[in-house]
């Protein structure tokens, strides 16, 4: 009788083949479907689930299922040490359950609910850095067989390249967030540049407070380099190698505004196919920094104010109490004093985040920078052209120092900018410079109008004149303001600025 030849081990050659997919598939979620489909396959499995574990809710979420009820699973959650996945998760053991009836770690009420028919289970841990991620489990075998020991052997090498995938992924995404950080050095646009006494100042007030956790307050009109000192802050403390978050106030409406800040669940509403981490719990261990909080609605301040009475937040459609340990950093160009007095901002809340103030003071209180400015950005711009000899003509610099800058230093580098891409390419004239007459006067609003019409008004002009300058272009418009495309379009239809 001949022998058969010995047929190729099937299951360690397809490994072999998913390794190479863990480093050249880049789509996490398409890699994981493909990691959990092969596994099912492969075992013969009925169905399976790959579950991760939120760390701050201590709870187990559906992130790739396989079988005829994959869609119903994924809306379910499993609290850590419930079921058999939450007992893997928190215990790091895995478990081979061949009759689930007979065990009281089985957590039935998935099965009823989407009237699926377990009899058995196979459950291993994810791992990254020895801290478990999450866990990867079958259900039942399709012809009704028995989940072997050596099944448990297969399940967790999937396990391990799955959280070899996760743990690549991240690592790009750091990678790529440094490489970001390092392009914006690289363009100075952290930059803070000068030397008069009163920058000065406000740099050393900025070193003394980075060393606390205190809640900083920092004060500008727009243009000013506000959100550049809150960087500056948060990169001298000991929280510079966690996240800087940055949420502007200004740029959404509050129902938007508090799933961007705080998160939402799966579900919470329409459109909300899974669950979103918000910017708060982004900025864990970190600072989280409120550009134009003046701007924020009353009833988002409510609602900020109790995370930092309380130090715990609920994502939007969620139950579970997430704690956090930030650092707030808000910003505004508004009289936030004025608000407070007029009742437009909480005075609770005000004191929370006024602990420290620093404000930034206008370009025009500090013209002996104007021409160090002016300089830092031209030597970025030309180098980003290629322009090497670029120089500024004593005639263009002349200008600059005498004009009033009421977009202060944004708008001095937006003022270079076009002065190196529209020049000559071997000197900035005067010309080039989209700046209107040296310290033009501006007409005083008519006598008799309450203060806030005095405001509108001249908030009106303001937009006006910067859309009639940019030939209607809100974007353009409204990177000179300092202000959001959005925001900017809602003050348009404010203010029934129509044709311009």
């Amino acid at each position: 009788m001949n022998t058969p030849p010995a047929q190729p081990n099937f299951t360690i050659d397809r490994l072999r083949e998913i390794t190479t997919w863990v480093s050249s598939v880049l789509d996490l979620d398409h890699l994981l479907e493909l990691i959990i489909n092969t596994a099912t396959t492969m075992m013969h499995a009925k169905a399976s689930s790959l579950l991760l574990l939120d760390h701050k809710t201590r709870k187990l979420h559906f992130k790739v299922a396989t079988g005829e009820k994959s869609e119903e699973v994924r809306k379910f959650e499993v609290n850590l040490g419930q079921g058999i996945a939450g007992h893997v998760a928190m215990t790091g053991e895995p478990l081979l359950i061949p009759d689930v009836r007979k065990d009281d770690r089985w957590y039935k009420k998935i099965s009823e609910s989407i009237g699926f028919e377990t009899r058995s289970i196979a459950c291993v841990p994810m791992k990254v850095d020895d801290e478990i991620i999450g866990v990867v489990e079958i259900i039942d075998k399709e012809d009704g067989s028995s989940i072997l020991d050596e099944d448990m052997k297969t399940l967790t090498a999937f396990a391990g390249l799955a959280s070899m995938a996760i743990s690549n992924a991240k690592k790009i995404q750091n990678v790529e967030r440094e490489n970001r950080n390092l392009r914006e050095e690289i363009e100075g646009r952290y930059a803070i540049v000068g030397e008069s006494p009163s920058l000065q100042k406000v740099i050393s007030d900025a070193f003394k407070v980075a060393n606390s956790r205190t809640s900083t307050l920092i004060l500008g009109e727009s243009g000013t380099g506000k959100e550049l000192l809150a960087r500056l802050i948060h990169s001298a403390g000991p929280r510079k190698n966690r996240p800087m978050v940055t949420l502007n106030c200004a740029a959404l409406p509050e129902t938007l505004m508090e799933a961007e800040l705080f998160g939402y669940e799966r579900g919470a509403f329409t459109g909300a196919v899974d669950r979103k981490a918000g910017k708060i719990e982004g900025a864990d261990g970190g600072t989280l920094f409120l550009d134009e909080i003046g701007e924020m609605s009353p009833g988002m301040q409510a609602k900020l104010l109790r995370v930092l009475q309380e130090g715990i937040f609920y994502r939007v459609g969620g139950n579970v109490p997430i704690s956090v340990d930030i650092r707030i950093i808000s910003a505004t160009n508004r009289d936030i004093d004025q608000d407070v007095a007029e009742g437009n901002f909480r005075e609770d809340l005000f004191y929370r985040l006024d602990v420290v103030r620093i404000r930034v003071p206008p370009l025009r209180e500090r013209r002996e920078d104007i021409e160090l400015i002016a300089r830092h950005y031209l030597d970025l711009f030309k180098l980003e052209r290629g322009l090497h000899d670029m120089t500024i003509s004593q005639a263009a610099m002349d200008r600059m120092l005498q004009y009033e800058w009421p977009g202060n230093v944004r708008e001095l580098r937006n003022a270079v900018e076009r002065a190196v891409v529209m020049g000559n390419d071997r000197e900035v004239l005067p010309d080039d410079l989209p700046i209107g007459s040296p310290r033009r006067e501006t007409a005083l609003p008519a006598v008799g109008l309450t203060l806030k019409e005095a405001v509108d008004r001249f908030k009106r002009q303001l937009i006006v004149a910067n859309l009639r300058q940019t030939g209607g272009n809100r974007a353009q418009a409204s990177k000179i303001l300092g202000i959001q495309r959005t925001y900017l379009s809602r003050l348009i239809s404010r203010y029934g600025i129509q044709d311009v």
